[in-house]
């Protein structure tokens, strides 16, 4: 039986998302659109369609399918990705798709007293992780990342290398979860030392870092803080190690927590990195301190925790409380 038609094009697709240095999640979500789009037109090659072809795929994506705005974005990316990087066909004009609407939320902020809470209410790898998120506004993909070099407790810093937007930043290190890590990387330096005893003591590098660092794969800096359990294939190089912790994992952990915390708004990993800027905003520190701290390229996304500050309805007295205290006024 042969082959299906996009087969090959996506093995195409997968040797230039690696050339670009691209992260294994992108490659998985661009391939998947790319394979979508493909039998959408009925397994036609992508060479033979355009622009038009295009509209229609992400037209229906926003009014059969109603995806996010981000999620058709994604799709958007990965169809330029295909047409400009690996077919090298230019897309003449602008792509006049009916838009998702991107809808205008405000994020979910617990109070310092509900965080404490749900700090409270982990325990082990997660409460440090937990801490990290809430103390230094990191993603959870950042935070399961680190690798044991950026993590300076001297320095007081944490170092988060190629965040969203291939961008480097440095946050804080919170001195809460300095001894509970430090006995942490203790017994990870034991897992460590025990993998390499038994010839399974790389990390994933990126291809980059390498090939200009031969052995760096085994060395204890390059090690991540936060293990995964178990020993795993790489997808791309097949060779079989220790990966960090799935994200999933740590997911659970705090969904986990808010039940047994009784807070009864929804609570995730992101919740924490909210609930970082806007304390520090109460706290007095200034927006641009707090944009550097999250890595926000634009300080006009910083600004969002401006309008979830705990004074309730934007600092304005509801005219009822007003009358209440002032009877005769009425």
């Amino acid at each position: 039986m042969s082959p299906a038609p996009q087969t090959r094009l996506l093995d195409k697709v997968r040797d230039k998302i690696r050339l670009k240095h691209y992260s294994i999640r992108t490659e998985e979500a661009y391939t998947s659109w790319i394979k979508r789009y493909i039998l959408f037109h009925g397994k036609r090659h992508p060479k033979d369609m355009g622009k038009n072809e295009i509209e229609a795929y992400l037209t229906h994506l926003a009014t059969r399918r109603n995806v996010a705005a981000s999620t058709q974005n994604q799709a958007f990316s990965a169809l330029l990705f295909l047409y400009n990087e690996v077919l090298e066909i230019d897309i003449d004009g602008e792509i006049k798709a009916f838009r998702a609407k991107k809808p205008v939320r405000l994020p979910t902020v617990m109070t310092v007293d509900e965080t404490q809470r749900v700090l409270a209410a982990m325990t082990g790898q997660y409460l440090i992780m937990a801490q990290l998120l809430y103390g230094g506004g990191l993603r959870a993909i950042e935070c399961l990342r680190l690798r044991v070099k950026d993590v300076d407790s001297g320095l007081n810093q944490i170092v988060v290398r190629d965040g969203k937007g291939q961008k480097d930043r440095i946050t804080i290190f919170p001195d809460v979860a300095k001894e509970k890590l430090r006995e942490h990387l203790a017994q990870r330096k034991a897992l460590h030392e025990s993998d390499l005893a038994d010839d399974v003591g790389s990390v994933y590098l990126p291809n980059a870092l390498a090939i200009k660092y031969k052995n760096a794969d085994k060395e204890w800096g390059w090690q991540y803080v936060f293990p995964s359990s178990g020993l795993s294939v790489d997808p791309r190089s097949g060779i079989r190690r220790r990966h960090h912790l799935h994200e999933k994992t740590l997911n659970r952990a705090v969904y986990k927590a808010r039940k047994l915390a009784g807070i009864i708004k929804p609570v995730t990993c992101h919740t924490f990195r909210h609930s970082f800027a806007t304390h520090l905003l109460e706290a007095g520190y200034d927006i641009r301190t707090i944009q550097d701290l999250l890595g926000h390229k634009d300080v006009s996304t910083t600004m969002i925790y401006t309008h979830v500050l705990n004074k309730g309805g934007l600092a304005v007295r509801s005219p009822l409380d007003i009358h209440a205290q002032n009877p005769k006024s009425q």
